[in-house]
């Protein structure tokens, strides 16, 4: 299903002519990026850019050429890569946790809050947070009674929301 993740994460990618190239700061994501690739029999090329400490995975675009998403688990790995990419969770374990996700493309967003309900996890309403400053930007959240749910059915590969999603399955009750 490493497809369909990498289809979801690819929101936080470019597009060339003949690749896709993913970066981050967290260069463990990247490596798993690669496995990822390689396990679909493609070669993928890291790189650090500058002294920036962003590292860069590009893989051909045959890689994800074709995928549908339909199926159930398909739709899991897809809103984990897309979470992965344009999700967000506290980095301080001491702040009131929460889970959404955000990004320009409303449509885009819909269609993965309509995944996210196709796995039975309850979500809330898609709405702009900021109109003034950000009249384009639209994000949904995952209310408290889901948390547990999202952070077990769908969780996270990348290590820092991986950690938090683990941490919040670990307790119970809303900090």
């Amino acid at each position: 299903m490493s497809k369909a993740y990498l289809k979801g994460i690819l929101h936080d990618g470019t597009e060339r002519e003949y690749t896709y190239r993913i970066s981050q700061k967290n260069e463990e994501l990247i490596e798993k990026i690669v496995e990822m690739v390689e396990d679909l029999g493609f070669d993928a090329w890291t790189y650090e850019e500058g002294d920036r400490g962003v590292y860069v995975v590009e893989f051909s675009k045959k890689a994800v050429d074709g995928l549908q998403i339909r199926v159930l688990e398909e739709k899991r790995e897809y809103v984990r890569g897309y979470f992965d990419a344009e999700g967000g969770v506290p980095q301080n374990t001491d702040a009131r946790f929460y889970i959404y996700s955000a990004q320009k493309n409303k449509a885009d967003l819909e269609e993965v809050k309509s995944f996210v309900e196709d796995l039975e996890i309850e979500t809330g309403d898609l709405h702009r947070p900021s109109r003034e400053s950000r009249p384009n930007y639209w994000r949904f959240y995952i209310p408290v009674s889901s948390h547990n749910r999202f952070a077990n059915e769908v969780g996270s590969r990348h290590p820092d929301k991986e950690q938090a999603l683990e941490h919040r399955a670990a307790t119970p009750q809303n900090r």
